[in-house]
């Protein structure tokens, strides 16, 4: 929790993936955000949190369905949606709290 809490404390946008490996809808979204990360390069850090394996993590902020997505800058939840989006909504979520 404390590394989590060091990582979502940048001051540049970071982007939390809630998601576990039995999860289809979760398998979706890798390739995705693979692409705005390789088109948005440093502008955003992007991290998976594996909701099994981190449950008090995903206790604290309250994962009811996954995947989750959470963007986060300076520790502060800035969006906060379950489902998969698209690489256009992430890249606009992302640019709008650069």
């Amino acid at each position: 929790m404390t590394d989590f809490n060091k990582i979502i404390n940048d001051n540049k946008p970071v982007l939390v993936d809630f998601y576990a490996d039995w999860c289809q809808p979760c398998k979706m979204v890798a390739p995705i955000l693979q692409n705005v990360k390789k088109e948005l390069g440093d502008k955003v850090k992007i991290i998976k949190i594996n909701v099994d394996n981190n449950p008090s993590i995903s206790a604290k902020y309250g994962i009811r369905s996954i995947p989750t997505l959470m963007l986060f800058k300076n520790g502060e939840l800035k969006f906060n949606q379950a489902g998969v989006l698209s690489a256009e909504d992430i890249k606009k979520v992302v640019l709008a709290n650069s």
